[in-house]
């Protein structure tokens, strides 16, 4: 066990470091125009502030051309006025506009920030990393258990009987209803398998508020910001529960702020007190400043209690005098209270906090998050953990610690986390799939899917969930006609073949090592301008390819959403059009073999999945051989 703990922070001392690398790299080499085009920096722009929200420093950052940038809500930057590397100045971004940028600080801005025309880099943050590691360091016995299950033959309990349940959402079915039987009965640990839109969410929010009907305290985590924001927005409908929601206030959604601990302190009736004691500092920081401040060259060697020893019998000494050691004792004697204050303050804080976190049925927050001082000695019953397919082992350690009993939901045919160092590998396999594997007993798969047409669901099952999934009979028939007058019936899949074409040919930019194909961007955007003409919302239509260059190529030309795979998990839109980019007479298909980004590509659509690539090439892989199989039997392949 203890090997093993000190790898898995040698690994993540890799991947914070290659992180950190990449970032410094890039930074270093590369331009800040050609890091803004690449989206990861904005030049050129003047801050002002504008107050103060959820006590954090808000500055807005704009200029007159238009800002169009990959750094999103909730992204950590760094702030710099010429060589960004030598700046230690960042920020959070809270909100985005077409020509500024609203960013929060947590410390003093410096007048630079505010005068001179800046630049902003999206900024590596290594606060997780640092919160795995210390856990890891630290690790409670129900995390080093979690871990034995995973690396022994330790066998876990069998489930105890529950009494009945009376479930709240009325139209589950019954695999919804079995996961969460099984989950509320594990002594242990369960684990909720949960394919493309088979109502893994809707399960985890039924789940939640049977264990706070059992009168558990519930640590409710996910990966990611956005699929957590998700979960309260679902929990806030069930008005008896009280939730708590962790975290930066800035990376929380807009629409659950009021459940965030900081909006809670806030606006809590102890905060007035603190308030009051924050105008009487003011006021004897007026009052401490009329006095000397005891510097090393006024107080020569003397201590606090020598000053104000002499200043109690009127002497001086040292070439200072009587009257300015008396001054020196004064400002003394207000910082004491000041700082007393300062402690009224953090006692009365601490004291919020722990009756809020008391009072809270649920807690929620990223894994990350669940490391929060504030929750540091508070005991959970269970930990319910979404997108554990998408979480490293050091991170779902952490809410996993701090419970009795865990509950880890994902789908580990689908993407893994991303890992940028080659070194750390490793990391790549989760908790989720090691334990799925390992006790499939202890699992329950979700097999009704409420997402797509009947059609599109055939190869995923077929291909990575061994048919055992079925559409629910609300989505077996939806269609791209609902949705636009058409003159004929559209079928809800098509491959398009480029094959045949010449001047389709896969190539990388200058200096850059993912790789476009023109041909396929022009057709996809053509595709999108049809079915934008067509009376089909922008918001509908979803352009995904693997590789960041073609979608920067495709954005440049459509209004629509274009992202890599990855920007895409968890997603859905009523029409997906797939540029797979690769065209070689090798059969060379790159990273497309990593066939869980497949499986998450294809499942995105709802009524119609446009595929646009070479069959010659793609069907060198048996994947994607059979893929190019069906489509040819169902007829749906067309030549360009």
């Amino acid at each position: 066990m203890k090997k093993y703990i000190k790898r898995l922070i040698r690994l993540i001392n890799y991947e914070r470091d290659a992180e950190i690398e990449l970032m410094q790299t890039e930074i270093q080499n590369m331009s800040g125009k050609k890091r803004e085009e690449l989206g990861r920096a904005i030049n050129k722009v003047k801050g002002k502030y504008v107050g103060k929200e959820l006590g954090m420093q808000i500055v807005q950052f704009g200029r007159s051309e238009p800002i169009d940038t990959e750094i999103s809500v909730g992204d950590m930057v760094l702030v710099s006025a010429d060589n960004p590397l030598r700046s230690d100045l960042t920020g959070t971004v809270t909100e985005k506009g077409s020509r500024f940028i609203k960013v929060a600080f947590d410390k003093r801005i410096p007048k630079w920030a505010l005068k001179k025309k800046v630049r902003l880099d999206l900024y590596a943050n290594d606060i997780t990393f640092r919160r795995m590691e210390d856990n890891l360091k630290h690790l409670s016995l129900k995390g080093k258990n979690a871990l034995e299950y995973m690396l022994t033959d330790r066998n876990p309990k069998k489930n105890r009987k529950i009494p009945y349940i009376s479930y709240i959402d009325q139209d589950l079915n019954y695999s919804q209803k079995i996961a969460i039987e099984n989950a509320l009965s594990c002594e242990n640990f369960f684990l909720i398998h949960g394919p493309f839109g088979t109502g893994k969410t809707r399960t985890l929010v039924e789940l939640i508020s049977q264990e706070t009907r059992q009168s558990h305290k519930v640590l409710a985590t996910a990966e990611s910001n956005a699929a957590i924001d998700n979960i309260l927005e679902r929990l806030m409908e069930n008005k008896k529960l009280n939730l708590t929601r962790l975290g930066h206030p800035q990376r929380v959604s807009k629409n659950n702020i009021a459940y965030s601990l900081a909006y809670k302190v806030e606006n809590h009736e102890l905060n007035k007190r603190i308030k009051k004691i924050h105008k009487k500092i003011d006021k004897l920081i007026e009052k401490r400043s009329t006095f000397t401040k005891p510097t090393p060259q006024f107080r020569r060697g003397y201590s606090d209690y020598d000053i104000l020893y002499n200043a109690s019998k009127d002497k001086g000494g040292r070439g200072i005098s009587a009257e300015k050691m008396k001054s020196m004792a004064q400002w003394i004697d207000y910082n004491q209270e000041i700082d007393d204050l300062h402690s009224d303050i953090k006692r009365i804080e601490n004291k919020m906090i722990n009756k809020i976190i008391e009072e809270s049925d649920v807690i929620l927050a990223t894994n990350s998050s669940s490391a929060l001082e504030s929750i540091a000695r508070t005991k959970f019953d269970v930990a319910i953990i979404d997108e554990a397919s998408q979480a490293t082992i050091p991170s779902i350690l952490i809410p996993i610690a701090k419970a009795h009993r865990f509950i880890l939901a994902g789908d580990h045919k689908q993407l893994p986390p991303t890992i940028i160092s080659q070194k750390a590998g490793e990391l790549e396999k989760t908790l989720f799939e090691a334990l799925i594997k390992k006790y499939p007993q202890k699992s329950q798969l979700l097999n009704v899917q409420y997402r797509m047409n009947k059609l599109l669901m055939k190869f995923p099952n077929a291909e990575f969930y061994n048919n055992s999934l079925k559409s629910d009979s609300s989505v077996d028939k939806i269609n791209i006609n609902d949705i636009i007058d058409a003159s004929y019936e559209e079928e809800a899949l098509l491959f398009i073949d480029t094959s045949d074409v010449d001047d389709n040919k896969e190539m990388h930019l200058r200096d850059s090592k993912s790789i476009i194909n023109r041909l396929e961007a022009k057709v996809a955007v053509g595709i999108a301008k049809d079915y934008l003409v067509a009376g089909v919302s922008e918001d509908d239509i979803g352009i995904i390819s693997p590789y960041a260059d073609q979608v920067k190529i495709i954005q440049e030309k459509t209004p629509v959403e274009v992202k890599t795979v990855d920007g895409f998990q968890g997603r859905e839109k009523e029409i997906i059009i797939i540029s797979t980019v690769r065209s070689n007479p090798n059969g060379n298909i790159g990273f497309l073999s990593d066939l869980r980004r497949l499986n998450v590509a294809i499942t995105r659509a709802k009524r119609k999945l446009i595929i646009i690539g070479n069959k010659n090439t793609l069907e060198n892989n048996p994947t994607y051989f059979r893929l190019i199989k069906f489509v040819e039997d169902e007829n749906l392949l067309i030549k360009i």
